[in-house]
């Protein structure tokens, strides 16, 4: 799919790209203008936007919080995929939707897609959602070219990290450590062996999230993955100091 493509070769002219989250409609969808353009404009490859979910499971006190926040401010999922396709038409990178497969089913499985697709969102991630429970979903996938990106997990046995290779497009995320979003990761010689796993275990690209927050942690996965993830940091920058910041946050990571 287009996803992979783009990545592999914008891979080609950088050590390690940087995919960077936010969660849409907190604090404002003026305020993630803001933050995307800052993002963008300081070498950001790719952009992860985020539904908001009553009961994000894979996530950190942040971003739960920023979830919690963004639906008590009305955000809705039609208002989500109209700033998706801003953001798309505006920016010459990829865009991904990251949500919970509850607000894809309520919205209705092929209305997503094809809106999806019309505002040229590029791949999802859906953590709650495994190849078994989603055959519908995968098929939608293929037939409306949104790659459909898999998470690997320390926990994850080589034979499961063979299947969900079998279902994935665009790349593979592969979450740093055990727990959700936020904390600190530590990059020593189990993680260098479950990276390995990782990379085994797929021909796509590699993206490393979970406590990714400054230069350094993004210098350790240099040849080692492809794409380091970096989510609550911006969150908190933006809290504490205004979107502002995030622009020369950005520049730092390389």
């Amino acid at each position: 799919m287009q996803l992979e493509e783009t990545l592999r070769h914008k891979r080609q002219e950088k050590d390690i790209l940087l995919m960077t989250h936010i969660v849409l409609g907190y604090p404002s969808f003026e305020t993630n203008r803001k933050v995307v353009s800052q993002m963008v404009e300081n070498g950001v490859d790719c952009i992860e936007m985020q539904i908001p979910f009553s009961e994000p499971m894979a996530d950190g006190p942040v971003i739960l919080k920023a979830n919690q926040d963004s639906l008590a401010f009305g955000t809705t999922v039609k208002e989500c995929m109209a700033f998706g396709a801003e953001m798309a038409a505006t920016h010459n990178i990829p865009f991904l939707f990251m949500t919970y497969y509850n607000i894809i089913y309520k919205y209705g499985e092929e209305r997503f897609f094809k809106d999806c697709r019309a505002a040229k969102i590029q791949g999802l991630i859906v953590p709650d959602l495994s190849p078994e429970m989603g055959e519908n979903f995968f098929t939608l996938a293929t037939t409306y070219q949104v790659a459909p990106i898999l998470i690997y997990a320390p926990t994850s046995t080589d034979k499961r990290m063979e299947t969900l290779n079998n279902f994935a497009d665009g790349f593979i995320y592969c979450v740093a450590r055990r727990g959700v979003t936020g904390k600190k990761s530590s990059f020593d010689q189990d993680f260098d062996s479950y990276l390995a796993r990782c990379t085994s275990a797929t021909s796509l690209p590699i993206a490393v999230g979970f406590g990714i927050q400054d230069a350094e942690d993004v210098a350790c996965l240099k040849g080692k993955a492809d794409i380091a993830v970096i989510g609550s940091q911006t969150i908190r920058l933006v809290d504490e100091k205004g979107p502002e910041a995030v622009g020369p946050f950005i520049a730092s990571l390389r």
